[in-house]
């Protein structure tokens, strides 16, 4: 039996408690809104987990091999390992990890959505806010996602 989406949203709360986005936002904030966004544009229950856990091994939140013994679905850890960058990884890598995961495309595109949008932007600094906006724009361009 795979953990309920609710159960996963509560887990993944917990873990990344006390954790601040680049704007000094609770962290659950963003992770929600990826989640909310996978849902609103027809994710299943195992892209709607993963997007809560998208970040969780990437992050340090929760460990690789707790992903490995959760009670989830194996397309769910697919698209959370796909989704998850390893250090030294080149973009390309990256993208192409995403692509040959089936559901994984969606959760990325999720979270670049939230991660590009100009109200999180704008409390940022010019030079910082310059710089994710390439970031994400390049691997929009190398999902093959339009811009938003």
């Amino acid at each position: 039996m795979t953990l309920p989406v609710p159960e996963v949203e509560a887990i993944v709360r917990a873990a990344h408690e006390g954790q601040t986005d680049k704007a000094g936002r609770p962290y659950a904030e963003h992770l929600k809104a990826v989640a909310d966004g996978v849902r609103a544009c027809g994710g299943d229950e195992d892209q709607i987990a993963a997007a809560w856990l998208h970040d969780a091994v990437e992050d340090d939140a929760l460990t690789e091999q707790w992903l490995h013994e959760a009670a989830l679905s194996r397309r769910t850890k697919d698209i959370v390992l796909a989704v998850t960058k390893r250090a030294g990884e080149p973009p390309e890598e990256y993208a192409a990890r995403i692509l040959g995961t089936p559901g994984a495309l969606l959760v990325k595109e999720a979270d670049l959505a939230h991660n590009a949008d100009p109200v999180r932007l704008a409390v940022l600094d010019e030079a910082t806010r310059t710089r994710l906006t390439e970031k994400y724009a390049r691997m929009r361009a190398l999902l093959g996602l339009r811009s938003p």
